[in-house]
């Protein structure tokens, strides 16, 4: 089984980590055909294309400037471990830093981020301060968006990783899951859903969504999940497994 999740736009690079490991990210050469665009683009250009304030726009400009996508098996304040940099609702789900050590191998044999920068993230690869999400629209190479960039690349690499029986559990947005080519794809993609009860009617809440995301991968490393009965087993904070809402490939939880 292998879990995708998105990004987070905040970032931690403070905190203490639990896990020394560091690892390489796989493609920095892909990486940095991206960042060479990034930083022929003036603080003003980024803050069009990306949509940010100014002084987001000129902290992310200083940073593409300043990238070096060295690598070090030593984490500093300038590199950090993708799982434990990230600090969004979704990471406030999974809350890493408090996984058993079983979990947290479990962790690394299990999950993948996927990422406008550097592709697709294992949680512990090596990162520096980055913020590029997957919808920007930039033409990078041959490709006419980051989207159409990194679908072969990422596609590629999930079919090394799992067989036909095998499941991904899609728990990323639907921005960042546009980067994988469900076509071309070896193995049964589940894609869990989350809706809270608001007025008698289901309904996707994003904050809410986004940390269920979270909340369903420690479950699954937690209690060592691999098939999609186990998955239906969720019930972190009051989720329950849908039978009627739920479709084949697309299981619902609600509460």
């Amino acid at each position: 089984m292998k879990i995708l999740l998105s990004p987070a736009k905040s970032l931690d690079y403070k905190t203490d980590v639990p896990f020394a490991t560091l690892t390489e990210p796989l493609f920095i050469k892909e990486s940095k055909v991206v960042n060479d665009i990034l930083k022929k683009k003036s603080p003003q250009e980024l803050m069009e294309l990306m949509k940010i304030s100014s002084n987001l726009a000129e902290l992310n400009w200083k940073r593409n400037q300043s990238r070096t996508f060295k690598f070090s098996e030593k984490r500093t304040t300038e590199f950090k471990q993708a799982v434990y940099a990230f600090n969004g609702d979704v990471y406030t789900g999974l809350d890493a830093y408090s996984l058993s050590e079983e979990a947290t191998l479990a962790m690394q044999e299990k999950l993948l981020i996927l990422s406008g920068l550097y592709g697709i993230l294992r949680p512990t690869d090596s990162i520096e301060p980055y913020r590029l999400e997957m919808g920007t629209k930039m033409p990078i190479a041959e490709a006419k968006n980051l989207h159409d960039y990194w679908k072969p690349i990422v596609s590629k690499y999930l079919n090394k990783e799992v067989s036909r029986e095998d499941i991904i559990v899609n728990l990323a947005s639907n921005e960042y899951f546009r980067a994988v080519d469900t076509k071309k794809i070896n193995a049964i993609i589940i894609t869990p859903d989350f809706k809270e009860l608001r007025d008698g009617k289901l309904k996707v809440v994003s904050f809410f969504a986004k940390k269920a995301r979270g909340l369903m991968t420690r479950f699954i490393l937690e209690n060592n999940i691999n098939d999609i009965e186990g998955l239906k087993q969720f019930n972190a904070e009051g989720y329950a497994w849908s039978e009627t809402e739920s479709k084949e490939n697309n299981l619902i939880f609600t509460r």
